[in-house]
């Protein structure tokens, strides 16, 4: 006699089998250094050539905190930069969704430019249309000014007159907020995709109804789209977190690399990586514990 599953069951084996991959390829290629990493945190590289190793305890740990003076600076600096950034990209990229959901024409071409950033705006390609991968003795060695440099990379700058006319303080908040808007445009492709599944995935019925009721779009939106909207939100705000924490653009990622691969500190830059590692596991899971109470999913309520 066959077994019969549940759809419950169906869809966990559904789920099951599409992660199963990545699942293989840890196994298979990330697992061992992902446990060599831990032994490099507690251990001191005695010949590299050989990658001897003498273990020395939590030495490496104590050191971030009280010997090194770029570590922390560095992790504040990425934190500022996340919950500055976070908000921005959730908000814009809701709003954008939103109108992407809308029928109009042309509606997959518009879908198709905003996606389009995500798949040329990554890494190196990324910090040249920002203008951030400047190699200061090349500017040395031409001369060449600041402005000039960033208006080469593709960065937006004000006019002249236009930062005479504001004044020096507020000039250089404004040139910020292009500069982050800039960003903010680049990152948020994926987000929008998210969000338009999740916008997909609401019953029209529920529009109709409220409709027949006598709602507006404002208060539909309120009551509506936005509640059945906070378990893709909250995926949203994990994947932006990981995201920008991961990203090679962020100080502490920077930091990581050039203590591990330019310095040729293995055991050091292995240690700060897992603080970081850690230190990212534990605010996800207080942003989850705090945003999973006001999720919301259809059936529930």
């Amino acid at each position: 006699m066959k077994r019969k599953f549940s759809l419950e069951k169906k869809m966990e084996m559904e789920g099951f089998i599409f992660v199963l991959p990545w699942i293989i390829g840890f196994i298979a290629f990330l697992a061992y250094p992902f446990a060599f990493s831990i032994v490099l945190a507690f251990s001191k590289v005695t010949d590299l050539s050989k990658l001897n190793l003498k273990f020395v305890g939590f030495s490496n740990f104590t050191r971030a905190f009280t010997v090194d003076v770029k570590f922390v600076p560095a992790l504040l600096e990425t934190v500022r930069d996340t919950l500055i950034n976070l908000p921005l990209i959730i908000v814009y990229s809701l709003f954008i969704a939103i109108l992407l959901n809308r029928r109009m024409k042309g509606r997959d071409f518009f879908r198709l430019m905003f996606f389009l950033p995500v798949l040329i705006g990554t890494g190196l390609i990324m910090k040249q249309l920002m203008g951030l991968y400047l190699d200061e003795d090349l500017l040395k060695s031409i001369g060449a000014a600041d402005t000039e440099v960033r208006k080469a990379a593709g960065a937006i700058d004000l006019p002249n007159e236009l930062l005479v006319y504001l004044g020096p303080e507020l000039g250089q908040f404004v040139q910020q907020a292009l500069d982050r808007l800039s960003f903010i445009l680049w990152r948020s492709g994926i987000q929008i995709i998210i969000f338009l599944g999740g916008l997909q995935s609401i019953p029209d019925s529920l529009y109709e109804s409220a409709y027949c009721d006598g709602a507006t779009a404002w208060e539909s939106f309120w009551k509506i789209t936005l509640p059945l909207m906070t378990p893709t939100i909250l995926v949203n705000i994990i994947y932006t977190l990981i995201d920008w924490f991961t990203s090679v653009d962020n100080k502490i990622m920077e930091y990581i690399t050039e203590q591990s691969f330019k310095q040729l500190d293995l055991a050091y830059g292995s240690a700060i990586g897992w603080i970081f590692f850690i230190f990212i596991t534990l605010l996800i899971g207080i942003v989850f514990l705090i945003i999973g109470r006001y999720t919301v999913y259809i059936g529930e309520r």
